[in-house]
């Protein structure tokens, strides 16, 4: 889905490669945006350096600070989205879902929104080197725009949907005006009247919602479309979002939750900040220690695109290399389907990351076989080649 720019063939020597069996000190090669262990075109030394799968991230939001730097949106999304590649490949993220809402909350979360930002990415996207795709974040309530909705998904091939439910329910359930509502109106362009209003309407239909879920679910399912659910508070929650068919559990809130997805073997999605922080923000389950209990699937950068690599080199010391590299590598790409990356292996899609030993951090990215990232060092290496 990324572009389609040429690049010339090389391998890369000196270097050691985290393969599906193992440590490799052999050389890798990328020929015409895929990997072979042949030593093809020229020869890039990268002593000392270690290789590993490029970053595949099933969840960012940070791309919105790329387009609204100050309140509001660009004008041209084009732009943002160039600085976004360059961010992302900094990062050693090689395959990036764009988390965007689809929200009777407005602003940058509204319906308008979404369509332009995913009408100027289909038009980017020859332009860019990462490969970005999107993942629809729907708000379960908007019940009336499900039609408007499929056929955005249609229109833009989007292949990840996600079900959310950001509605104060509680609130509204005691009549009670709920919290920061006129921010939250001002941000949608209604007042704060209309605003309320709005959302009086969306909760007197929660009745209708288990049922147009999971109607929508099996309309996307049966189009080859992944669904999952968000924010999972308990068991219960997991349960009746498996019951509506949203097969992935994305940042369950609770052990509870992360164990009934386990049980149901729906895949766990938890956030890489929340590893890092050495805990969530908002005193939820620690994602470390999920994954110290093997309940997680994938780490996604959620709101901060360094997290996933920062998380994998943390939780390095707890699970080994290898299994804490999958959680941001073939275990996303297993989750989305992916078959043909992920890992260090001839024939895939050449998504590679290079980690820099006298900084330990990325030095080089490359992305579908395109140098889509270089430090100096690993700069000065191509150039000598």
């Amino acid at each position: 889905m990324s572009g389609s720019l040429s690049a010339p063939d090389f391998h890369i020597q000196g270097a050691l490669s985290l393969r599906p069996d193992g440590l490799s000190g052999a050389a890798i090669g990328v020929s015409a945006g895929v990997l072979t262990d042949a030593h093809v075109g020229r020869a890039v030394h990268l002593d000392g350096w270690e290789l590993r799968p490029g970053l595949i991230d099933l969840h960012g939001d940070g791309f919105e600070r790329h387009l609204a730097p100050r309140r509001g949106a660009m004008k041209d999304l084009s732009v943002g989205l160039a600085s976004l590649d360059t961010e992302l490949a900094a990062n050693g993220i090689t395959t990036a879902y764009l988390a965007q809402f689809y929200s009777w909350e407005g602003g940058m979360r509204g319906p308008e929104f979404a369509a332009r930002m995913l009408s100027a990415l289909q038009a980017t996207r020859a332009r860019l080197v990462t490969d970005m795709r999107v993942q629809l974040r729907v708000e379960s309530h908007l019940i009336d725009d499900y039609p408007k909705i499929e056929a955005l998904i249609d229109q833009h091939d989007i292949p990840y949907v996600v079900l959310n439910d950001h509605v104060p329910h509680a609130a509204l359930a005691r009549g009670k005006r709920p919290p920061r509502l006129t921010g939250q109106a001002l941000k949608s362009g209604r007042s704060p009247e209309a605003h309320l209003a709005l959302l009086q309407d969306l909760h007197a239909r929660s009745a209708e919602v288990p049922g147009a879920v999971t109607a929508l679910a099996a309309r996307l399912a049966a189009r080859g479309g992944l669904t999952g659910s968000h924010d999972d508070a308990d068991a219960a929650a997991r349960r009746d979002a498996q019951a509506q068919g949203l097969t992935i559990s994305e940042f369950p809130e609770s052990r509870e939750a992360a164990l009934e997805a386990a049980g149901q073997g729906a895949p766990i999605v938890l956030g890489a900040p929340n590893v890092v922080r050495g805990g969530s923000h908002q005193g939820k389950v620690s994602a470390a220690d999920l994954v110290r209990e093997g309940l997680c699937s994938a780490l996604a950068s959620d709101y901060h695109y360094p997290a996933p690599f920062q998380a994998a080199q943390q939780l390095a010391g707890d699970v080994g290399v290898p299994a804490a590299w999958a959680l941001v590598s073939s275990g996303p790409a297993s989750v989305l389907g992916l078959a043909d990356r992920g890992q260090l292996l001839a024939g895939l899609r050449a998504d590679l990351v290079g980690i820099n030993p006298a900084t330990g951090r990325i030095g080089l990215t490359v992305t579908g076989g395109r140098i889509a990232y270089a430090d100096p060092q690993a700069a000065a290496a191509l150039l000598a080649a």
